[in-house]
């Protein structure tokens, strides 16, 4: 008989979702905004002027799919706390781990994508006054989505594991209950040695 790895569609939809997040992550990184310096002859002052707030969106759009991806997960496996008891060996071992590096890839993913959201919205909202004659605009700096978008990818392949893991150690418990269960009902008709 066969090990269950686990619904296909659940599956399907965790890759879906985390690579729709992983997309906005980079696209996110490539829409980042930049400043550019502008001189206000009326007050004699120069400040900065920021382009669009796109990666903004892109970032908060990538958090909500991974989000969403990580509900998914933890939602049809109880979080793994409650629901059926985990049956002990190997995998359950293994579905513990891979649970636990899943949980901190994605908070550190989610942290990657919130912290360049709110840095970018921050740069793009507000101007500063410049009065030195060698300054820069400040603008978020090249690689946060980019960290976002790896650790995405690795909360996809992790919760994919965890998901694996976690159906063969609740299927391994069932068959047992029912394999026990059975051989309890029955009486044996083998003579004595």
């Amino acid at each position: 008989m066969g090990e269950r790895t686990g619904s296909t569609l659940v599956r399907i939809l965790v890759v879906a979702l985390s690579l729709t997040a992983f997309s906005f992550a980079i696209a996110a990184e490539r829409r980042r905004s930049t400043g550019s310096i502008h001189p206000d002859p009326a007050t004699n002052t120069t400040y900065c002027v920021y382009d669009s707030d796109v990666a903004t969106g892109y970032g908060v759009g990538a958090f909500l799919f991974l989000l969403s991806s990580q509900s998914l997960i933890m939602g049809v496996t109880k979080c793994m706390c409650f629901g059926q008891p985990l049956a002990p060996g190997g995998n359950r071992a293994r579905c513990i781990i891979y649970f636990t590096s899943s949980w901190l890839a994605f908070l550190i993913a989610d942290a990657c994508l919130l912290a360049g959201a709110t840095e970018n919205a921050y740069h793009t909202k507000y101007r500063h006054v410049v009065h030195a004659q060698n300054w820069t605009c400040e603008s978020l700096r090249k690689g946060v989505f980019i960290a976002g978008a790896v650790f995405v990818f690795f909360t996809m392949i992790l919760n994919v594991y965890y998901y694996m893991f976690f159906t063969k150690t609740t299927s391994h418990l069932v068959a047992g209950k029912t394999t026990r269960s059975s051989s309890t009902s029955t009486v044996g008709m083998t003579g004595y040695s």
